[in-house]
């Protein structure tokens, strides 16, 4: 099997493509590394060595992307850019990115016969569900509610009306397309070989955060808010370690065919709030991780957990890791090992 990996070189992408090397699997991974790091690149490159390639490119090169997806099996699609609140401040980057690149990665797959597509979406699609609703379901209405969501739901739209027209022309003996949509909120952890780990530049995710105190390159952590409608003040969010959500996007690889298409919602099934990160990334580092808390984030809802039984029931795929000291040990040792990140 050879796949195409696109943001290859980023946090999940990464892992990713280093499941399959680890599988025996062709990998090539495309990215333009705007924030992808070309050190993951090479970890990866040594770890595959001639089963693996690395293309630098943007998804907007189409003739590129369809030169680097001769011969590839299956595309699993993380490139994106994923801040929400700076999908806030800058959504024409966000929709130029995320969804325009979605656009040019599908026009290079038909140029290139590719059919088979895993994308990985996200539970920001969803928007602020009413409180019965959640745990979110695959079924529950997508009503984004910030730039970030609604360019990932505009790709979802599209892939969906792309399948359809093959299907309108399998008559003429075209090729029916086979996808799947992952929609997950925040991804944590780490290999646990230490081979690839979690960097990003600027870095908004609150794990790694608080690891940059932790490592004394940050004076506090800042909360966005500790008045929101939840137990202790500060939003819930549904954690998953990244390797579970690599094993997920693994399972759900071999299920797609012509004419498959899946949808499934990947988490643990619990939330955790901010307050209960930061305890347990005190817990595991033992540090104070001292904490200020400033005002709400314009895009952000108060809780957002999702209901993975869909993907347990129809693949057989659970999370293995599901407390949050699983995921905080693990990304707490590769940033020890790599303190500036890549």
């Amino acid at each position: 099997m050879h796949v195409l990996v696109t943001g290859g070189a980023g946090f999940i992408g990464s892992h990713a493509a280093l499941r399959l090397l680890d599988e025996g699997w062709r990998v090539t991974v495309v990215d333009n590394l705007v924030r992808g790091h070309r050190q993951a690149a090479d970890a990866l490159a040594g770890i595959g060595r001639d089963r693996f390639q690395f293309v630098h490119a943007d998804l907007g090169d189409t003739d590129r992307v369809t030169e680097a997806l001769r011969g590839v099996d299956l595309v699993m699609h993380f490139a994106a850019l994923a801040y929400v609140g700076e999908s806030v401040d800058e959504p024409l980057r966000y929709y130029r990115a995320n969804t325009a690149g979605t656009l040019a990665l599908l026009e290079a797959m038909d140029r290139a016969g590719v059919r088979r597509l895993v994308f990985s979406s996200t539970c920001a699609t969803y928007g602020e569900p009413s409180p019965d609703r959640i745990p979110i379901a695959e079924t529950c209405p997508q009503s984004p509610v910030n730039p970030y969501g609604r360019s990932k739901l505009m790709c979802e739209h599209i892939i969906r009306d792309w399948a359809a027209a093959h299907r309108r022309r399998a008559g003429s003996g075209s090729t029916g397309v086979g996808y799947a949509f992952l929609r997950y909120f925040n991804v944590a952890g780490s290999d646990a070989q230490g081979r690839v780990g979690e960097a990003h530049q600027p870095e908004t995710h609150l794990i790694p955060i608080c690891l940059e105190v932790a490592l004394g390159q940050r004076p506090a952590l800042s909360v966005f808010g500790d008045d929101w409608p939840t137990p202790d003040g500060t939003c819930i969010r549904d954690y998953v370690h990244v390797e579970d959500l690599v094993d997920a996007h693994v399972a759900v690889a071999g299920r797609v065919q012509s004419g498959t298409e899946l949808v499934y919602n990947v988490g643990t099934g619990k939330g955790a709030s901010v307050r209960e990160v930061l305890d347990a990334c005190r817990a595991v580092t033992g540090h104070p991780i001292p904490a200020t808390m400033g005002p709400r984030r314009a895009g952000d809802p108060p809780m957002l957990v999702n209901s993975p039984t869909a993907i347990e029931t129809e693949l057989g795929w659970r999370a293995k890791h599901t407390s949050l000291a699983s995921m905080v040990e693990p990304a707490w040792r590769w940033r020890r090992a790599h303190p500036l990140g890549w």
